[in-house]
Order: structure tokens, then C-alpha cells, then sequence
């Protein structure tokens, strides 16, 4: 392992707190001095912004600049992305002023499909909690600046967990789904491959739902935060809200339908609907 430190310059769209409080993602833990610590893959990478200067600190095996520049989605332009967003309607030019610094994390797979699992009827201080249990007994250890951490665990290494095992690590009724799921995949019933290779959205749905525990909405989610899916649309009880008060003015905002914000999303958010979502949902949520 190399400790390593690189640094990026005028990078507007990238606001700690927006990106990693945005519930897009659950292993990085804020420190006293305003940074971000998480693991990615197998490296441990703590990230601070002084001005317009963003520094990355941590230790990898691997190509550090190349693992920064894929995870934090450095080469789109998400400032292009604002500007096409904010064209939209009055609602849009907000939010996407409000969360001006927020970008999609290019999270890994397998990982990804585990913690959506998880996050399934979940908070979010809950979720972490139960990741973080996960990856102290199946993941590797990594010690950085005197302090332990763990990598996500292999498919390999969560198999070996039994049901009781994860029920025990605070999953409740996730336990079958996510052990159903670790066996799928190891089995290779389920190809992480294959499916990061189609260039179908819908296709790629398809395949996702075929898992323990992902639905409609998990599928999206991972869609968006692992394979980059700008076209899909997760819908949670906050983005019905919100599309519900700005767009469709249902009385009853229960009464909206996933169908039906959908087809909206489409229409309306050029393509890149998983992005306004990620805006929208922020703004909402942080207002409320």
C-alpha cells in the first residue's frame, strides 16, 4: 500500500457535502475538519476542499489518479449538465443551484447491489451501520493515518456468511435477500459482466430485478450510481413529493403513480433524468 496525495483545481461542481450527503452512497464519514473519509474498491481516500483546491489523500494499490478521476465522474461536465437542467422550468434553476456541487459517484457493482439491498425500508445512519458491520467481518483491513478500515467484502468472502450470520449483523428480513443474491452471483446465475456491457436501460432493469430484494426502485438506484444511467428516474417517497408539488398537484400525493412520474421524468428532463432527480431530491430534502 502507497500513501498517496493528488489534487484537482477549479473543479466548481464539487461540493463535499453535496455529493456525500446526498444519499447516494453510505461508506464515507465526515471528520472534524470538514473532510470526507471513505473506502473505494481497496483503497481508503479522504477528500478536502480548501477554495478552489481539492485535495485527495489515502493509500491504494492501484492507479490513484485514474481511481479518483472514474469514481468521482471527472470527465463529464456537470456544469454543461446545470446549465441544460436549469433551462428547463423555474424549479429546476433552483435546484440545481442548491446542489450545485453534487456529482454521480461511479460506484462499484457488486457493492452497489448489496448496499441498495440493504437500504431497502432503511435510514441512513442504519444503513452505514450495517455496511460497516458487513465489511469488519468479510472485508480486508486497511490501516491509514492510525486508523483501521475495511474494504467492501468479495462475493467470495460474503458467501461465506449464512443467513443467520447477516441476521445477526442487523439485517432483519434483508438477510435472505442478500444472501440469495451473494449466491446468485457467485453461482454466476447473475453476470456483473454482461450486464455493464448492455447499452439498454430497460435491458439492464430486466436483469437487475431478477435478484433477491431488488425492485423497480433499487434497480434504478443502481442503474444511476454504479452504471451511470443518466435515463433512469428512482423514485422514492421524497422524489413523489416533490414531483407531485411542482409538476401533478395530486391531492393526494400517495395516489401518484410510479408509471406516471416516469413518463413526466421522460418528457420533461431531456434524457438526463436521473441527474434532475439527484438535484430535486437533494433541494427537497434539505428544505423540508
Amino acid at each position: 500500500m502507497k500513501n498517496i496525495e493528488y489534487k484537482l483545481f477549479e473543479q466548481e461542481s464539487f461540493n463535499l457535502t453535496h455529493i456525500f450527503e446526498c444519499g447516494q452512497c453510505f461508506r464515507w464519514n465526515k471528520e472534524n475538519d470538514g473532510s470526507y473519509t471513505g473506502v473505494v474498491k481497496n483503497s481508503v481516500i479522504n477528500v478536502q476542499k480548501n477554495g478552489d483546491e481539492i485535495i485527495f489523500k489515502g493509500t491504494s494499490n492501484e492507479d490513484f489518479e485514474n481511481t479518483i478521476r472514474e469514481y468521482f465522474d471527472l470527465d463529464t461536465n456537470y456544469d454543461e449538465i446545470k446549465r441544460k437542467l436549469a433551462s428547463i422550468d423555474k424549479y429546476l434553476k433552483e435546484s440545481t443551484e442548491f446542489g450545485n456541487g453534487i456529482r454521480i459517484l461511479h460506484q462499484d457493482l457488486w457493492e452497489c447491489i448489496i448496499s441498495f439491498i440493504i437500504s431497502a425500508n432503511n435510514n441512513i445512519p442504519r444503513i452505514k451501520k450495517i455496511i460497516e458491520t458487513i465489511s469488519k467481518n468479510y472485508g480486508e483491513k486497511i490501516e491509514w493515518n492510525n486508523k483501521v478500515y475495511y474494504t467492501f467484502p468479495t462475493v467470495e468472502a460474503l458467501a461465506k456468511a449464512s443467513v443467520e450470520d447477516l441476521r445477526a449483523m442487523g439485517l432483519g428480513f434483508r438477510d435472505i435477500r442478500v444472501y440469495n443474491t451473494t449466491h446468485l452471483i457467485l453461482d454466476k446465475k447473475f453476470d456483473m459482466e454482461r450486464i455493464q456491457k448492455m447499452d439498454d436501460s430497460n435491458q439492464m432493469r430486466e436483469e437487475l430485478l431478477k435478484l433477491d430484494g431488488v425492485g423497480p426502485k433499487v434497480a434504478d438506484c443502481i442503474l444511476l450510481f454504479a452504471l451511470k444511467r443518466f435515463d433512469v428516474f428512482p423514485i422514492d417517497v421524497w422524489v413523489r413529493r416533490v414531483m407531485n408539488d411542482l409538476y401533478i398537484h395530486n391531492e393526494n400525493e400517495e395516489k401518484v403513480n410510479k408509471k406516471e412520474l416516469t413518463k413526466l421524468a421522460e418528457e420533461k428532463f431531456l434524457g438526463i433524468q436521473g441527474l434532475a432527480q439527484q438535484y430535486l431530491f437533494y433541494w427537497k430534502r434539505e428544505t423540508a
